[in-house]
């Protein structure tokens, strides 16, 4: 091909796309649970072993630092000794609150293991904040986009 039809950033080494770190506040700590960190190692693990010369290798690189660097910044934060029902909801805590006669469960976990299918909101989500250090049997409002409702705390669990 005639240079005439390439760029000259074309020739240029590539350059490192931005990672995705998660968005935390100035000073706020980047926990984790224990299942997420090892999610994350053995997922690690699991990039590591791939071979290099495949076309996504510069995506893969990509998350190889993004995980390094999500587990290096981590503080991973244990379920409370006894695990199993909770007395007050804490980090990692599998919360079921019951909303007009409709139960629904949410898990607070770190930024980095957000999964909304899943119901794993972030300890930093409006949702959490309004669960955190609240009692079964305890009722809390929360403004929904459709309007504030009133949450019952029916259970909370740690794995």
């Amino acid at each position: 091909m005639s240079k005439a039809f390439t760029r000259e950033s074309d020739d240029a080494p590539d350059r490192p796309v931005a990672l995705r770190r998660p968005a935390l506040p100035p000073g706020a700590k980047n926990y984790l649970t224990p299942g997420g960190e090892r999610r994350m190692r053995e997922e690690l693990e699991q990039l590591n072993k791939r071979p290099g010369t495949d076309p996504e290798s510069r995506q893969i690189d990509q998350r190889i630092l993004e995980l390094q660097q999500n587990l290096q910044d981590a503080e991973v934060v244990p379920p409370p000794a006894n695990s199993g029902p909770a007395d007050r909801i804490r980090f990692g805590a599998t919360v079921t609150v019951r909303q007009r006669g409709v139960e629904t469960h949410y898990r607070i976990v770190g930024v980095s293991e957000v999964d909304l299918d899943r119901g794993w909101v972030s300890w930093l989500s409006p949702i959490a904040r309004a669960l955190l250090n609240t009692q079964p049997g305890q009722r809390v409002k929360f403004k929904f986009p459709s309007g504030e409702e009133e949450l019952e705390i029916v259970q909370a669990i740690y794995e």
